[in-house]
């Protein structure tokens, strides 16, 4: 096995002999890094096991897909030790589950169910999924699941019972770009709010603290969608489920985006995300959730969210209004009402909430278009990587700018 290394630290990288017949499309660590999975153009995934010396062993390889695999993601371990979701171009998505009494290298330790995933969904469209992303909610142990294939729908699952994979259902579904010509080059991402919840201001302008987040990249168009909570009667009372609706547009892309990033982190009152773009500029933006007075006093110059997420309504300010309670109760019931006033200040009639966007960085990476940003777990560092083969370190700085921090590149010095 050849290494690739830097004269001062021969130990620093190292390249393994992946075994892939073709490229390599996707890669990814688990929650520990301790096993990562990388996939390729011939269909199979690879998973490989980091031993207490530092080397890196194969595991298992099987054929996964009968086609190219574009993505793979470990589940939260707290859902199942090791289960890895994939898509690929034959329109799949797909749960693989570990089976740890197989003995390695069999080819059958992640697919012992007769050779097929524990879960399987094929695209209703019959366009190849493009990108996925799945979130779980320890509280409430629900997970939720978006897909977006190459016709522009976008689709959010939900399942209530982390012990059974097998059970998804159908939440919502909307169409976030028109379908691209066949034959174009296309672009897809999509990502979760990393949160367990929205930022507290967002919450506190009347976004419920169960409302999903979501980042999508169509094309060169990048937009932002939330869930709100859609009451329905039924025969024995009435229910509520999720509604995706659009909260804002990130606009500025002069090419094909790439890559999406949500920063962690719901206790700054603000949202912060990035994007790589085919035009060689990574741009941050700031998410916010004004006050219609706020909104009111940018004027006509200040950006402003997408027209149906700008209605107020008072109707819980109403029902707090309608018995008024006298004494301690009275001054209780006054704190409430005003707070839950303010609470509703930007949510329309139909349960929206009114979002704004300001570009705060647009990063040059070296004038190459950039495929992949991600940002740490602190939200202040963020990496990038292009088409020059580096990663790049930028970092968030006390005024909220972004400026360049480090830049990482591989010698090429191979030893035998």
């Amino acid at each position: 096995m050849a290494s690739v290394m830097d004269d001062a630290d021969q130990e620093a990288f190292m390249l393994l002999q992946n075994g892939h017949r073709d490229m390599i499309e996707a890669a990814a660590f688990n929650a520990y890094g301790d096993r990562f999975a990388s996939s390729s153009a011939d269909g199979k995934i690879k998973v490989y096991n980091r031993h207490k010396d530092g080397t890196w062993n194969l595991c298992d390889t099987w054929g996964a897909h009968n086609a190219e695999i574009l993505q793979l993601q470990w589940l939260p371990p707290i859902i199942h030790p090791n289960l890895i979701a994939s898509i690929a171009t034959d329109g799949r998505f797909k749960l693989w589950v570990e089976d740890p009494t197989i003995a390695p290298g069999k080819g059958r330790r992640f697919n012992s169910h007769n050779n097929k995933p524990v879960y399987e969904d094929r695209s209703s469209s019959r366009t190849p999924y493009l990108s996925f992303a799945i979130k779980h909610i320890p509280e409430t142990r629900h997970t939720y699941l978006v897909l977006l294939n190459r016709s522009g729908q976008l689709a959010l699952w939900e399942n209530e019972d982390s012990e059974n994979m097998e059970a998804w259902n159908p939440i919502d579904s909307v169409n976030v770009c028109e379908r691209p010509p066949r034959g174009e080059e296309t672009s897809f991402r999509v990502v979760f709010d990393p949160g367990l919840e929205p930022c507290f201001k967002a919450v506190y302008q009347g976004v419920p603290r169960d409302s999903l987040g979501i980042i999508v990249a169509s094309m060169n168009r990048v937009t932002i969608w939330r869930t709100k909570e859609i009451s329905h009667s039924v025969s024995l009372g009435a229910s509520t489920t999720k509604e995706m609706y659009l909260a804002a547009e990130l606009r500025g892309h002069r090419g094909l985006v790439r890559d999406v990033a949500w920063a962690p982190g719901s206790v700054r009152g603000f949202d912060i995300v990035a994007t790589a773009c085919k035009d060689g500029f990574v741009r941050v933006f700031q998410i916010t959730t004004p006050s219609r007075v706020d909104r009111e006093s940018r004027g006509r110059d200040s950006p402003r969210a997408p027209e149906q997420n700008t209605t107020p309504t008072n109707r819980l300010a109403e029902s707090m209004n309608r018995n008024t309670p006298s004494g301690i109760g009275a001054g209780l019931a006054g704190v409430r009402s005003g707070m839950a006033g303010r609470q509703q200040d930007s949510r329309g009639k139909d349960g929206t909430v009114a979002h704004a966007v300001k570009e705060v960085s647009k990063l040059d990476a070296n004038r190459m278009p950039v495929w992949r940003v991600e940002f740490d777990e602190d939200g202040q560092l963020l990496g990038s990587t292009g088409d020059d083969g580096k990663l790049i370190m930028w970092r968030r700085e006390p005024s909220g700018a972004w400026s360049k921090s480090s830049e990482l590149a591989m010698n090429r010095s191979v030893f035998y």
